[in-house]
This record gives structure tokens, sequence and C-alpha cells, in this order.
């Protein structure tokens, strides 16, 4: 994808199944269907690697385009308080923004953030630096309208995995995004968060808990306790909260999700290390 740096062949090894498929199927090998667990090695720089279950994801959309034409069908069949994932006060994120520390004049950006009332929060509290990141424009449009021309907002249409920060941010933050991505694409994913999070900065990310549906939107999710959620950060991060809330759809369907709260050390931190 352009803009988006090659994984690294460690990193490559890292998400393949420990234990290859059995032949069948396409291409001589079956698919793990979604949901099923699959141990995975991940690496993390000066540490020996660790071994953990996630749930296999297969059928999930790999291009850009597939990506946003998705999302925009599903934000322009819904109203933003009709979707699975719309919450009407983002309690946990503001209780973890509170546990980090993260100051009003602090840089931050709402991966997905869509039409979500986050930015309005923020906005309250006396955020003055606050972007929004969606891969439709059908979902920042809702937002734009309900907040208004707001000098203290940036709106970026983008797809996450291709996109280039042009700046550092204080605050990564990321509810039932991340949980959408498998593969090398958790690989894309992380090194563009390396880009955007200045030293020093923070990470709040929320995705389906263990016990936590197999798909959203009609697409397949990947599923994570806290212990694996934070070893998809780069070593330089300290996850110093982790919280399971269970989160209630409009339609009144119970969903659990794992949620961590990451400090990125300093280069002056780490070189003391």
């Amino acid at each position: 994808m352009k803009g988006t740096e090659r994984p690294s062949e460690a990193l490559q090894t890292a998400l393949r199944p420990l234990h290859p498929p059995p032949p069948g199927g396409a291409g001589g090998a079956a698919q793990p269907s979604p949901g099923s667990p699959v141990a995975l090695r991940l690496h993390r720089a000066g540490s020996a690697s660790a071994t953990v279950r996630l749930t296999s994801v297969t059928d999930h959309l790999s291009s850009p385009d597939q990506r946003a034409r998705h999302w925009e069908n599903v934000h322009e069949g819904s109203s933003p308080d009709a979707v699975s994932w719309y919450q009407p006060e983002p309690v946990v994120s503001l209780e973890l923004l509170d546990v980090l520390g993260v100051a009003p004049e602090s840089a931050v950006i709402d991966i997905g953030g869509g039409a979500s009332v986050l930015v309005d929060r923020l906005l309250a509290r006396g955020f003055t630096d606050v972007t929004v990141l969606d891969i439709s424009d059908a979902a920042l449009r809702a937002g734009r309208q309900r907040v208004g021309s707001d000098p203290r907002v940036t709106w970026i249409t983008e797809d996450l995995l291709s996109w280039e920060p042009a700046r550092h941010y204080d605050l990564w933050h990321d509810r039932a995004a991340f949980h959408f991505l498998s593969g090398t694409e958790v690989d894309m994913y992380r090194n563009v968060l390396l880009r955007a999070v200045a030293p020093g900065g923070s990470v709040i990310m929320a995705a389906f808990a263990p016990d936590g549906p197999e798909r959203c939107s009609g697409l397949p999710v990947t599923r994570y306790s806290a212990d694996e959620l934070g070893a998809v950060l780069e070593s330089s991060f300290q996850v110093v909260e982790h919280r399971r809330e269970v989160h209630t759809t409009p339609a009144g369907a119970a969903q659990p999700f794992t949620w961590i709260a990451a400090r990125r050390s300093s280069p002056r931190h780490r070189r003391r290390a």
C-alpha cells in the first residue's frame, strides 16, 4: 500500500501460524474458519518471544477500495446512533485519558472516530488540537455536522493502513478499529502508530475481548486479551492499565471489550534502560 513500510521479515514470521494448516481447499491449504483459535508468535525487541492465542481472521476486506466501499455503505445505511458501536458517552476512553494524565494542550488523534462523540467531550474539556481519522466520509460528515466548523478539530478521510502521518500526536485513541485487521495488516498498523505517536506519548486501544463477538458489521474480527493487545505494541510502550468493558449496543446486545492504556518512553529514558 502507498506510503506504508514493508513489514520486516521478523514481524512477518511473528504473525505466521506456528503449525501449518492441513492440506486441502483452495491452493492446497485449508484456511481456518473465522473464530477458530490459532497460535501466533509475537516478538518484542529485547525480550524473549511470547506465544499467544488469537482468533484468526480469514475473510476480511484486503484492499483499500473494498474497505472504503464497505464502511461507506455501513454509515450511509444507518444513523450514527443506530450502529452497534454507538455509545452516548465515551466513559472508559475519558477515564483512561485521565489515568494517562493527557493534558488539554495535547494533540489527540481518534482512529476510526467517524461520528463518535469523543471529539465533543474533548472539546468540552478544553482540548485544542483534536484530529478524527476515518475511512468513511459519511461517518466524518455526521461528526462535522454535529460539531460544526471548529478550528480545534481536523477531519481526515483516509485508509489508516496507507495514511502517512505528517506530524506527531500525544495520544492515539482507537476504539474498535484495530480488531478488523489481521496478518501483515497488524504490522502495517503498528508502523503507522510508531510514526504518529510522539516520544513520551500515549495509546488507548480497545478491541473485542476473547469472549466477544466473532463478527461485526458483516466482517470477522480478531479478539484480544489485555496481554495480547499489549503485545501488539512495540517494546518502548508500557501498558499502565487495562480494563474489561461490556458495551451494550443500541439493539441491547452485550459486547465485551478489552481496553489498554499504554505510555511510550522517551529516547532519553530508553538510553537509561
